[in-house]
């Protein structure tokens, strides 16, 4: 057990006497080392279950910073109605106590939740182990569309022969990391199933932004661009990496996520 029982301990008092509606413990404990609460208790591990009332698993990226991971916690709690927009959360991490504050907007980030967790982790893993070490020095930029597929080929065509045509390559398996980095300096996107199946990469995205009304923050890239619309488009979720290192999720033409690893938050 990493986080001593003593801070555990001290955000079950701190949640109870701010009124704090829920309390995130980062790291997966046992029962018996739970201290007694009416609250809703969030373990952040490895695993994902959130079928008990009372006591909700979930996973989220280990690599990502901080302040996303409470965004996305925010998310999730919010999408189990466990908090409403203005309601705090205590936190524990192995050598602090917290408060979150859920705030207006937070709600977009529901459907981070609402794709395939595996898959998604998996391609955002990637995506950070990119943005911090290029491939073979060189930083690299793509774009990894993850559901909806025959949507996604709609609105789309190959810039060069898909390399993964006639290849059952999935995402969940382990041999295929360094594969996904390889092509990944390919110029276009690439296109996944739902199940992590890889259906083909060097896919050029076609999205024209004033036909399809993107709310977007001002001095996107154009490959930002091009992620956010196919989720306008269609029903899937994509994360974009710039060749600067910002990593950005977005869902429903809305940007989820943003977060650079090469820089200190």
């Amino acid at each position: 057990m990493k986080i001593p029982p003593v801070l555990i301990e001290s955000a079950f008092e701190i949640a109870k006497k701010l009124g704090a509606k829920a309390i995130v413990i980062m790291e997966e404990i046992e029962d018996e080392n739970m201290p007694t609460t009416d609250l809703p208790v969030v373990l952040v591990g490895s695993s994902f279950d959130v079928e008990d009332e009372k006591v909700k698993r979930v996973s989220i990226p280990q690599n990502l910073d901080l302040n996303n991971v409470l965004n996305l916690l925010s998310a999730f709690l919010l999408e189990h109605n466990i908090v409403s927009e203005g309601d705090s959360f205590v936190y524990v991490t192995e050598n602090s106590i917290g408060v979150k504050t859920v705030k207006k907007g937070i709600s977009a980030m529901k459907s981070f939740f609402a794709q395939n967790q595996s898959v998604l982790q998996r391609m955002l893993e990637i995506a950070i182990e990119l943005s911090i070490e290029g491939r073979e020095g060189t930083p690299v930029g793509t774009i990894f569309v993850i559901g909806d597929t025959r949507r996604v080929l709609k609105h789309s065509h190959q810039l060069i022969p898909n390399p993964f045509k006639g290849h059952k390559i999935n995402v969940l398996d382990r041999n295929s990391k360094e594969i996904i980095k390889e092509f990944a300096q390919l110029d276009g996107a690439f296109v996944i199933r739902e199940d992590g199946r890889i259906v083909s990469a060097g896919r050029y995205l076609e999205v024209e932004p004033k036909v399809i009304d993107l709310m977007l923050p001002p001095g996107l890239g154009s490959r930002h661009i091009a992620a956010a619309g196919i989720t306008k488009l269609t029903k899937a979720m994509a994360i974009s990496l710039s060749e600067s290192g910002t990593i950005r999720i977005f869902k429903n033409g809305l940007m989820l996520l943003e977060y650079n690893p090469r820089l200190s938050y």
